[in-house]
């Protein structure tokens, strides 16, 4: 049997692809198939973790609660994220390498050192305190532990990366000529930046948005360490059900709603949002 040119491609890369597709199968589908067996297979019936989960108002705050602080912490890091990548683009040499490896090295440090990190200069008699407090800002020590303030600085510093990044691709790969031409004809530069630049990045920022959404719904190192029990997040919540409780098809349960919510709001932003394009640069 002589294949023809076409189907030789097809079978070269069905070749390549078999062993990430093998990969994926063992360590992730297989899995997440006997994650949820466990969710029904509760003593109380099949759906019992399921009910119990949306039928009580405790758990769907802590699900509610858990949306709240990722939208926060996209949309803070997102208006970070935007004026820091802009000035990567205007940087050029050995500046630019400085700045990138500035934005990348938070990246190769655990997140679980980094937490320590905060813990260390958030707490009341910490630097950050001790730098307020002697300037007369404040008349005593600020509780940023175990608060929310606390948690939306700590995850804002370890998911800022993930901004800047697709931001900064986006706003590569703008023709510059665009710009010259809104000037060209009498645009003032805010309009410029309104009418051409802004929209032109838009991209950028919802791919940004959407990763830093997305990472912010599973987290769980940051929030236990730097929050209190006001803090409680879905992640933090399927920990307890595990290890305290021992409630394991209500934890399993847990997990498949969020993985549910994930994956809903994964489909909605790949509709609206380019985010292979997004990361693009030229």
């Amino acid at each position: 049997m002589i294949l023809t040119a076409t189907q030789r491609r097809h079978l070269v890369t069905s070749a390549l692809l078999l062993p990430a597709v093998l990969f994926l199968a063992v360590f992730f589908v297989v899995p997440m198939l006997l994650l949820f067996k466990l969710s029904v297979t509760a003593k109380e019936g099949p759906l019992w973790a399921y009910g119990e989960i949306l039928g009580s108002a405790v758990y769907l705050k802590v699900f509610w609660n858990t949306l709240v602080l990722a939208v926060v912490v996209m949309a803070i890091s997102v208006m970070v994220a935007y004026p820091t990548a802009y000035m990567l683009t205007l940087l050029k040499g050995w500046v630019l390498t400085i700045a990138v490896y500035g934005v990348l090295f938070p990246l190769w440090i655990s997140v679980l050192i980094r937490t320590f990190s905060w813990i260390l200069l958030l707490e009341n008699n910490g630097p950050v305190n001790r730098a307020l407090v002697g300037s007369g800002l404040v008349d005593g020590p600020v509780q940023f532990l175990f608060s929310n303030t606390g948690v939306l600085i700590g995850m804002i510093h370890v998911l800022l990366p993930y901004a800047i990044l697709p931001i900064y691709a986006n706003m590569l790969r703008i023709d510059e000529r665009l710009m010259l031409a809104s000037d060209g004809l009498a645009a003032s530069p805010w309009m410029t930046f309104r009418r051409v630049y802004l929209p032109l990045s838009m991209p950028g920022v919802g791919a940004g948005a959407v990763f830093v959404f997305l990472l912010s719904l599973g987290f769980f190192i940051t929030p236990a360490l730097l929050g209190g029990i006001s803090n409680l997040t879905v992640a933090m919540l399927i920990e307890l059900l595990v290890n305290e409780r021992l409630v394991w098809s209500l934890a399993a349960a847990a997990s498949f709603l969020l993985l549910g919510v994930i994956a809903a709001l994964l489909a909605v932003a790949v509709r609206f949002v380019p985010l292979g394009s997004a990361m693009e640069a030229r």
